[in-house]
């Protein structure tokens, strides 16, 4: 059980006065218990959706390092209305949103309701108990809307919907994890959404600390259903995000917490990896991987970079340790040199480094000396860990970094910074969970970026500034690093452990490391889906399972089919049932009888490139997820909230156009999928694999599936487009230089998909972006691409126009317009002169506008 040490405050009373506080969108409190340690209440209206409440004291203090930055009050212009019925109680009205806080009982009360259903809240706390001291930390009750829809967390066990369960906010090194059963994972977000048909609202902690979230899964006939957020340690700060959509409140915490940065193109092909390659010493992992690099284009199978695990720093000489920011000169005799042989082969390198330092690390004792290590009161001394040393389960004793030493941040970055300069492309943040034993361990605090508030100049123990800011810090000293190396290009650190705040200097993450299963590929899509409304947007998993046996032919074709329509798509593994130090690999080409089938898919994953990108494009912009739930935007869809769907295992949206439907079982031939509607304009959806056939919006629909035929369902929107290009890698226009002799990206094709009957005067209009590729936000430029179509039963017609004012000017200068497979007419457009191509290899039409 988890501890609990409850107490509810009474005897509140407003701190301000009456005449002053009255028409103000805030309520400020205070507890009459004891002026030693008195707790304060505030609610603070800060924009029109977006509402703060603290609960603190001396004792219990505001998140010292809080994952979001403090939002201002921002309500110019902004219409609203506050009154006061009594001594206890304010009310807000702004827009349509109605807001009441009381204090008449022991504890305050919140109200969130909207004007046409406020006798039915869409959130409130719960009477007499709302916030509670909690020992060292607190706790914040609310009622529980059973029957609704809960998502968001970050990253938690399958199914995506969160309702009736219970969850640790703490993150862990859960290697070969369950994917319906294990918790923690590798996130501690603590942002939980609760999503209904007429509008949704978010509750977001800005706290590192390690908590406990009960959403409905607790009762009693007291208090009936509710959900707890419990604290560790410290006060409370938590926003209140209302919105109509999930979109709203996904677009608002974005603003909040920052926006997903833009990852490279080139990211979204395909990322090779593999524990396997770098632990050899004959023939030396140098080589190995370059075989490796050989066979991909032995192959024919397109490969964008390579994931370096953690043999590379493995020790020579017994102990043989992993020793972060070194090189095993044996495996690796000239690592820039071979830097340079590995790009020529067109393959990036992504390097995988670690925040800890094993007792034989040459540097250890510099480290200890310089304080770069947290501090065990009962010793004081550097606190000692158990660490993740050699092979499977072998451990070693060593400290973890801490990031708040001036000394360790500098120590990192100095790390990341050389690595960059011989040549590492990006840098991969592993085993950053921080998993501690105790939280009485002591911080240094002598970052002088570190904002250390008064009342915490003396209360350094990792507890109270929460274990997972080190998460962030070890984030930002990765992203500064490359950042001063090279700031023409765009920083790419990728993600093991994340919290909200992690996401501003890391553009990418993953689920871990999962299992080889059919039950674990499933439950991936729920993780996913989770993730983005969390804008973990770049998200993905280790096709075909990081642990467990190796992928059935059939299982690794199902999970590549699926895993190409994700925003990153990577194969990596350590498969310790062969070997415990080595591990075995996953390679597409394993199973010969399918590797025709794997090379296919890989190369529509790339031809995709251009569709996925832009969905980045508007991720960055706009926070919006490039995997979405079914619901997202299909609200009005009764189907949509009910399961198999608010489950989120089974289908998704792949941006705008693209409905995806997995199978998950072996042997299965067809797929059972919906396809939601939003209004009676819907014109359908398509089926882009045979039969091609079309389909009614708002219909549960069986599709053909057969795994060494059709592959997964892929269904597409009528009236959409999905702009491609080359099924290769491809140059992307900012790099400086080509030493792979890549193609250059000078192809642009859309795939169209209008209705079979006439569509009259409706014109259907896709808009895409584009822009180098690897500049870094602060210079990029982004130009936009329209496509418009609408048909006759003779011919569609087409236009398309280039906004390129930004500066940025695509490659490519005509555009190519493939209809779907049996669609027999022809493309006629105005403006442009029309060159019939002939059929694709899939038989369908395809028209050059020049």
């Amino acid at each position: 059980m988890p501890r609990q040490q409850e107490r509810v405050l009474s005897g509140w009373a407003a701190t301000q006065a009456r005449a002053v506080g009255d028409q103000e969108p805030k309520v400020v409190l205070s507890s009459g218990e004891g002026s030693q340690n008195a707790f304060e209440f505030s609610f603070e209206t800060l924009r029109a959706n977006v509402f703060r409440t603290r609960f603190t004291s001396k004792s219990h203090p505001l998140p010292p390092h809080p994952s979001a930055r403090p939002m201002e009050a921002k309500l110019d212009g902004v219409k609203l209305t506050v009154s006061s019925p009594s001594q206890t109680t304010k009310e807000i009205e702004i827009g349509d949103v109605l807001i009441k806080v009381e204090w008449t009982e022991s504890s305050p009360l919140l109200s969130v309701a909207y004007s046409e259903s406020k006798e039915c809240p869409i959130l409130q706390d719960l009477p007499f108990r709302g916030y509670a001291v909690d020992g060292p930390g607190v706790a914040h009750y609310t009622r529980y809307n059973r029957g609704t829809l809960h998502v968001g967390l970050g990253e938690k066990a399958a199914p995506m919907d969160l309702s009736g369960r219970k969850f640790e906010m703490s993150a862990t090194d859960s290697f070969g994890y369950d994917i319906y059963r294990t918790d923690p994972l590798y996130k501690n977000i603590p942002l939980l959404i609760n999503a209904t048909p007429k509008g949704c609202v978010a509750s977001f902690s800005t706290n590192h600390t390690r908590g406990f979230y009960s959403i409905g899964s607790e009762m009693d006939g007291m208090w009936g259903r509710y959900k707890v957020f419990r604290q560790d340690y410290g006060g409370l700060e938590e926003y209140t995000i209302v919105g109509r959509t999930l979109k709203d409140i996904v677009r608002t915490y974005a603003e909040l917490v920052g926006f997903p940065l833009l990852v490279p193109r080139w990211a979204f092909g395909y990322l090779s990896g593999g524990m396997k390659y770098s632990m050899l010493d004959d023939p030396p992992a140098s080589q190995a991987l370059l075989e490796l690099a050989y066979k991909m284009k032995e192959y024919d199978i397109p490969c964008s970079a390579y994931q370096m695990s953690s043999g590379y720093t493995v020790a020579e000489q017994p102990p043989k340790t992993r020793n972060v920011f070194t090189w095993n000169r044996h495996r690796f005799a000239d690592p820039e040199g071979w830097i340079q042989e590995y790009h020529k082969l067109g393959m990036r390198l992504i390097a995988n480094v670690k925040p800890y330092v094993l007792g034989s690390h040459p540097e250890y004792e510099k480290l200890k000396a310089a304080n770069a290590f947290f501090t065990d009161p009962h010793t004081n001394l550097p606190a000692v860990a158990r660490l993740w040393s050699a092979g499977g389960g072998e451990s070693g004793e060593g400290g973890h970094i801490d990031f708040t030493s001036e000394a360790g941040f500098k120590w990192w970055y100095d790390g990341v910074k050389k690595l960059r300069q011989e040549g590492i492309d990006c840098i991969w943040n592993d085993n950053n969970e921080y998993v501690i034993t105790d939280d009485n361990w002591e911080c240094a605090l002598s970052l002088p970026a570190l904002d250390i508030p008064k009342e915490l100049e003396g209360r350094p123990q990792i507890g109270i500034w929460g274990r997972n800011l080190h998460t962030e810090l070890h984030g930002q000293a990765s992203h500064d690093a490359l950042v001063d190396t090279d700031p023409e290009s765009r920083p790419f650190v990728l993600t093991r452990s994340a919290t909200a705040g992690t996401m501003r200097y890391a553009c990418s993450s993953w689920s871990g490391d999962n299992t080889t299963s059919w039950e674990s590929m499933k439950g991936s899509t729920a993780l996913g889906l989770n993730a983005g409304v969390s804008l973990l947007h770049c998200y993905g998993h280790d096709i075909g399972g990081f642990e467990g046996p190796q992928p059935t032919p059939e299982l690794l074709l199902r999970w590549v089919q699926l895993g190409i329509y994700s925003p990153r798509f990577a194969i990596n593994c350590f498969k310790t049932f062969t070997e415990n130090n080595i591990g075995d690999v996953i390679e597409p080409w394993m199973h010969p009888s399918i590797t025709h089938l794997i090379r296919k898919m890989i190369k529509r994953r790339y031809a995709l490139i251009p569709y996925i990108y832009s969905c980045m494009i508007d991720s960055h912009r706009e926070a919006i997820p490039p995997q979405r739930w079914m619901g997202w935007g299909y609200e009005g869809d009764p189907e949509v909230w009910k399961k198999p769907l608010t489950d989120g295992e089974t289908q998704y949206w792949f941006g705008d156009s693209i409905v995806v439907g997995g199978v998950f079982e072996p042997g299965v031939t067809q797929v059972k999928i919906y396809l939601p509607k939003s209004s009676d304009a819907d014109e359908g959806y398509v089926n882009m694999n045979p039969p091609y056939q079309d389909f009614e919006a708002g219909q549960w629909c069986t599709v053909d599936a057969e795994w060494h035929g059709a592959g997964i369902a892929v269904i597409a929107k009528i009236g959409t487009a999905i702009p491609i290009g080359r099924d290769v890698q491809v140059l992307s226009p900012g790099e400086r230089e080509n030493v792979a002799g890549l193609p250059l990206d000078d192809y642009r094709a859309v795939e169209i998909f209008p209705p079979e009957k006439a569509s009259g005067d409706r014109w259907y209009s896709t808009t895409w972006h584009e822009d180098d590729g690897v500049s870094p936000v602060a210079k990029n430029r982004v130009s936009s691409y329209t496509v418009a179509y609408n048909s006759t039963v003779a011919s569609v017609n087409v236009k398309y126009r280039r906004e390129e004012s930004s500066g940025f000017t695509a490659l490519w200068k005509t555009l190519v317009v493939i209809l779907p497979a049996g669609d027999v007419r022809s493309v006629q457009s105005e403006g442009h002169t029309v060159s019939d191509l002939g059929r694709d290899e899939h038989g369908r039409r395809r028209f050059e506008l020049l």
